[in-house]
This record gives C-alpha cells, sequence and structure tokens, in this order.
C-alpha cells in the first residue's frame, strides 16, 4: 500500500475514490436485504412456532456454519481477490433469499426448512463480513480510512432505518413470499455494483509473510490467532463487543415484545429494528463531520455501559415510544463502539494479515449477534423475555467494569494511531 503523505488528501467520494461510493451503494442493497430478511425470518418462525426457543435457533443455525468456515475463510481472503470473494457470498445470499421464497410459497417445510436454509446463509456470511473488512482499505489510503469507515457506517445505519420498516410492511401487506423476492432482488444488485468497484491499492500476498509459501493452513492461521492474543489491546477490543452484545443484546427478544409486551405487530417489529439504526445513524453523522481522535478506548468503554443502560430501559418499557426511544440510544452508544473498535482494529492489523484478523473478529461479532440471539432465546424460554432482557443490560455493565481491569492499555489508548505503533513495536 503506497505509503501516506502529509499533503491534503482528496475527497473521499470524489476523484480516484468514486469507487468508494459504488461500494457503498452496493452495501446499501445488500445491507437491506439483510435487514429485510432478518424481520421476516423472525416474526415468520415466532408467528409459526409461538416458541422463544424457536427464535434460539435462528441465531445458532446461522453461528455454527461462521464458526466452522473460520479457519478457510481468513485463508482465502487473504489469498484470493477480496472483491470477488465478497460478490460471491452477496450472490449465494441472493440464493438463500430465493429458497426461502420457494419454502414460504409451498408451505411445507415449515421452521426445519428455514433453519436448513439459515445454515446456508450463515456459511455466506462466514465469508463477506471478513472479506467486507478486509477490502475497504484497499479503497483508499489509510490517512481517509477511520472517516471512510464513518462514512460507511452512516450510510449503512440509513438502509439500516428504513428496511427494516419496509420488511414489516411488506409482510403484514403481501407475505413472506413477496418479502423474500425484495431480497433476492436487492441482493442480485448489490453484486452487480461490487464487481463494477475498482481496487486502488492491491493487498500483500500472505505469502509475504517469512516462511509462509511453507506453512500449512493451520500455521498460517495460527499465526493471525498469536497476533491478536498477543497484543492485549486488540484482544480486548474485540472481545469487548463479544461478551458486551452476546450476554446484553436484546434483538432476538424484539419479536416477542413487539407481540407479548407491546401488542403490535409486523409493523411494530420493524419500527423497532430501526429505531436502533436510528440512533445509529444521528452518532454516525456527528462522527463522520466531527470525528474524535482523543481517549478512544475511554470512549468505547463508556459508550458500551451507555449500550447497557439503555437496554435496561427497554426490558422494562410497556410502551412502544419508550422502546424506541431507548432502542435508539442503544443505538447511538453502538456506533460509537463500533466507530472506534473498526478503527483500532484496521491501524493494527498488517495488511496481509487482515483477512485472518478479520475473519476471527466476525467470529466474535457472530458469536455476540447469532450466538447471543440462542442466548436471548433460550433465556426467555426459561425466565421469561422481560427476566432475560433485564438481566443481559445488567451482564453489559458488569463486562464493562472487568475490561477496564482487564485491558487496563485498552482504556488508556488515546489515539487511533498508537494501535498502529504498538502492533508495530513488537
Amino acid at each position: 500500500m503506497p505509503a501516506t503523505t502529509h499533503s491534503a488528501p482528496p475527497p473521499l467520494l470524489r476523484d480516484q475514490h468514486s469507487g468508494f461510493l459504488v461500494f457503498l451503494i452496493a452495501r446499501v442493497f445488500a445491507v437491506g436485504a439483510t435487514q429485510i430478511q432478518a424481520v421476516v425470518v423472525a416474526w415468520q418462525v415466532y408467528d409459526l412456532t409461538r416458541n422463544p426457543m424457536a427464535l434460539a435457533f435462528v441465531g445458532l443455525a446461522q453461528f455454527i456454519p461462521m464458526l466452522l468456515l473460520l479457519l478457510p475463510a481468513g485463508e482465502l481472503i487473504d489469498r484470493l481477490p477480496r472483491k470477488k470473494v465478497l460478490a460471491t457470498s452477496w450472490a449465494l445470499g441472493s440464493v438463500c433469499s430465493a429458497l426461502l421464497l420457494w419454502l414460504s410459497g409451498h408451505g411445507h417445510a415449515g421452521v426445519a426448512g428455514i433453519y436448513a436454509v439459515l445454515v446456508l446463509y450463515g456459511a455466506t456470511r462466514a465469508f463477506s463480513g471478513p472479506s467486507l473488512q478486509s477490502l475497504l482499505p484497499q479503497l483508499v489510503p489509510m490517512a481517509l480510512l477511520p472517516k471512510a469507515i464513518a462514512t460507511n457506517s452512516v450510510v449503512m445505519r440509513c438502509s439500516a432505518i428504513g428496511a427494516p420498516m419496509l420488511g414489516g410492511f411488506l409482510y403484514a401487506a403481501g407475505g413472506a413470499v413477496w418479502t423474500y423476492a425484495v431480497c433476492m432482488l436487492a441482493f442480485a444488485i448489490g453484486t452487480a455494483l461490487l464487481l463494477r468497484v475498482q481496487v486502488l491499492y492491491a493487498a500483500p500476498k500472505a505469502a509475504a509473510e517469512p516462511g509462509a509459501a511453507r506453512d500449512t493452513i493451520w500455521q498460517r492461521f495460527g499465526a493471525g490467532i498469536r497476533f491478536i492474543f498477543g497484543r492485549p489491546m486488540v484482544l480486548g477490543t474485540i472481545s469487548l463487543d463479544l461478551f458486551a452484545v452476546l450476554l446484553g443484546g436484546v434483538v432476538a427478544l424484539l419479536p416477542i415484545y413487539a407481540h407479548e409486551v407491546l401488542h403490535t405487530g409486523p409493523e411494530g417489529l420493524g419500527l423497532l429494528r430501526s429505531a436502533m439504526a436510528m440512533g445509529e445513524v444521528c452518532a454516525g453523522l456527528y462522527l463522520s463531520s466531527r470525528p474524535f481522535g482523543t481517549q478512544v478506548g475511554r470512549r468505547m468503554m463508556l459508550a458500551v455501559a451507555v449500550f447497557g443502560i439503555a437496554n435496561l430501559v427497554f426490558s422494562l418499557s410497556h410502551w412502544l415510544w419508550l422502546s424506541c426511544l431507548a432502542l435508539a440510544v442503544a443505538g447511538a452508544a453502538d456506533m460509537v463502539s463500533v466507530y472506534v473498535r473498526g478503527s483500532l482494529l484496521q491501524f493494527a492489523t498488517p495488511d496481509n494479515m487482515r483477512g485472518r484478523v478479520n475473519a476471527v473478529n466476525m467470529l466474535f461479532i457472530g458469536s455476540s449477534n447469532e450466538l447471543g440471539e440462542f442466548r436471548a432465546g433460550s433465556s426467555a424460554a426459561l425466565l421469561g423475555a422481560v427476566p432475560a432482557a433485564v438481566a443481559g443490560g445488567l451482564c453489559s455493565l458488569l463486562v464493562v467494569g472487568l475490561w477496564t481491569r482487564l485491558f487496563p492499555s485498552l482504556w488508556k489508548v488515546n489515539r487511533f494511531e498508537d494501535a498502529q505503533h504498538q502492533s508495530a513495536g513488537r
């Protein structure tokens, strides 16, 4: 990657960085499809079963293939063109939407068929997540990378506002078949646009590492694991999100809250999911215009604490407006955490290891999201939805307290560039 100069960088969305704009548009379609499909699958499964454990298995079905494919995903992303890996995974996402459409149209497979498709969809996400994160530094110079991360996050959250509401209204108006058709088309458009993105900065080959050509896939992947566990700041950054969302996330409980607590329909479920994205967008817009560059570790941990408090408010709310407000605050706090975490990891990771490091990072994120859904659903089945949500919010606060003691270097990190210096110094 070319060395960063001190001259003023060109505008992010113009000139030679115009490929970044096409990349953003492609992601809008793919993220929109993902968000719509998540709403429809959750409501459809709960509508068919009225069982919280059924929602738990929605997350587990997607997490298991992500876990099993972690090693080959990271290896392939470091050895194959990242854009092609991402495009292939999005194309397979369109296939998954088509399969869900077929199942809904025939109505014979029930939730077992939906789970089977979600296993395939989880396999595609094992490749799409880390390849996407690894591709971004190839589209803009490092000097613009924090701004690109913030801009990318804002645009994605904007699409995440409208998509869940659209999914809820489509499901209420036309049923699952038409909604999955929209998802299938959106994935296909995103794939076609992604193939037009110009990659400006070539990624160094994994073979550039000493002895990499003779190493086995296990040895090369082990190098990525050792990199993460050998740097407490990197390990703390990744694991903070894992445990805070795994133990405290409430997204999996939204269908239960919408139906049983707030007494609303799929439109209300879409509104609840969009509320969190609204908060993320507001925080992201602020960070895009006024990004902070000091006390980044402390800000990230405080943001996770606010996330836990907001989820506690949501868990005790019986009013739709208050529930949406609490989720919006949680989303804003999560955006701050995402911004800091993403920037720290990009600065700390050598480019020839991004695939493997981001694969581990995506496993942690997948654990916090999909496995977190299983935790939330199973807890709701045992304790009830409200006690499970309250316990989750308290656990998030406990995680923040523990991480300040376990990873003091993360709490004290001041600037994003410090992560790069610490990485080079080891």
